[in-house]
């Protein structure tokens, strides 16, 4: 069984992770898979591209800019992402597509398979699956929805167009993929109940049978380890308690839910003694637009490796994460794999790791109010080596690489 994981790059954002810890899980479970990308950032790459040589890559990396170039000129400036599928690849005859028994496609953008592109896939006829990491494969272009339903019907009137119109770019993208996808064997895997939700409610996929199967992570990377000495480690007094949170790059952002953040520990700080509070924010790529918190704060910036990774969630208490729509944010898994519990929204995927007040707090949605009582919670708490080992215990039952990689070994060979 010849599994080929397609996606646009090599360990870039979730969908990138998720797409090469699924491909290690299948390894260890003796499966014969093979990761081809489009582009690369990696010096030493770990998997198979497209656009390997300095000129594919020169060419790769301009239609990735070419596409970002039009979406700019055509989006309204809003912080939504948006494709608008003007440059890609056909590997309808590439030897590594004729030599797969089934196609597993991820994140598929930026210059890669477009609609046309997929379309080519047909003569194959070959069964491909498709993880849904986040809602573009069924929506006219948007990535993030924010309570949009023009996705159930054929968009159109795209609100995030500078040029609204019943015809316009997001109802032409919808057309296009309506004409590609009824000639492909395709079978869509959703990470997430809430994404398997909506795939149900969109009118270019609600007629496919619809696989809810999480993402993995590496479990023997993200473990608990020792609080206070991970947090020494960060330079922090290991008597400290410290709340960590990821990337959050403006006061203005939308999708990761920074101002309730901020409004949550304002309203914190005035009914709670924070002098022995720490907040450690990483993920940021600059400190040229950070916003102001009322508690101490330190940012780490952007931390390449995992095992710096985990070891920030070791050092922390709980884990913030404010986002207002996500899929199945690994943040959230990795955090409740170091054994750290997480306060967080009640919006996307986070129900299906956070339970409520068993390996974390789901506050209401964009309750700034609640988000505050979540870690007024988990600071009060009595026992939080109980939220700990709850936190771990959920992902070791129902995220870890032997049991997400059973469960894609199951569809595979009922589609073979």
């Amino acid at each position: 069984m010849k599994i080929v994981h397609l996606n646009t790059y090599e360990n870039n954002g979730g969908a990138g992770r998720a797409c090469s810890r699924l491909h290690e899980a299948l390894v260890q479970q003796g499966v014969d898979s093979n990761v081809w990308v489009n582009f690369s950032f990696e010096k030493e790459s770990k998997v198979n591209n497209f656009s390997a040589g300095l000129l594919p890559k020169g060419i790769t990396a301009g239609g990735i800019l070419l596409e970002r170039l039009t979406s700019k000129m055509l989006l309204k400036p809003l912080k939504t992402p948006f494709t608008i599928p003007v440059w890609g690849r056909d590997i309808s005859r590439h030897p590594a597509i004729h030599e797969a028994d089934i196609l597993h496609l991820h994140w598929i953008n930026h210059g890669f398979l477009r609609p046309r592109d997929l379309e080519q896939l047909k003569r194959l006829k070959k069964p491909i699956v498709w993880t849904f990491h986040d809602s573009n494969a069924f929506t006219g272009g948007c990535h993030v929805r924010y309570g949009c339903d023009h996705f159930e019907q054929e968009c159109g009137n795209c609100p995030l167009l500078k040029d609204s119109n019943p015809n316009d770019w997001s109802h032409r993208i919808w057309n296009q993929k309506a004409a590609a996808y009824p000639k492909l064997n395709i079978h869509p895997i959703a990470p997430s109940g809430w994404m398997a939700d909506s795939v149900l409610r969109s009118k270019l996929m609600a007629d496919r049978p619809v696989q809810v199967i999480p993402n993995t992570l590496n479990t023997s990377i993200f473990k608990p380890g020792d609080k206070a000495a991970a947090k020494a480690k960060l330079g922090i007094d290991p008597q400290k308690l410290v709340l960590l949170s990821g990337f959050m790059p403006s006061k203005n952002d939308l999708h990761k839910g920074t101002p309730y953040l901020l409004e949550a520990l304002e309203l914190l700080a005035k009914t709670t003694d924070t002098s022995n509070l720490e907040l450690v924010v990483f993920g940021n790529r600059n400190t040229n637009d950070l916003p102001d918190f009322p508690i101490s704060v330190r940012f780490l910036g952007t931390i390449g490796k995992e095992q710096e990774l985990a070891s920030c969630y070791q050092a922390a208490d709980g884990f913030l994460a404010p986002s207002l729509e996500d899929n199945l944010p690994y943040t959230v898994m990795e955090s409740l794999s170091c054994g750290t519990p997480v306060i967080a929204f009640t919006t996307g995927g986070i129900p299906d790791m956070v339970k409520h007040q068993e390996n974390g707090y789901l506050a209401t949605y964009k309750s700034a109010k609640d988000f505050a009582a979540g870690i007024a919670w988990l600071l009060a708490h009595t026992d939080r080596e109980l939220l700990n080992t709850a936190a771990r215990k959920t992902v070791e039952e129902r995220f870890s690489e032997a049991v997400v990689a059973k469960q894609h070994i199951e569809l595979y060979q009922r589609l073979l």
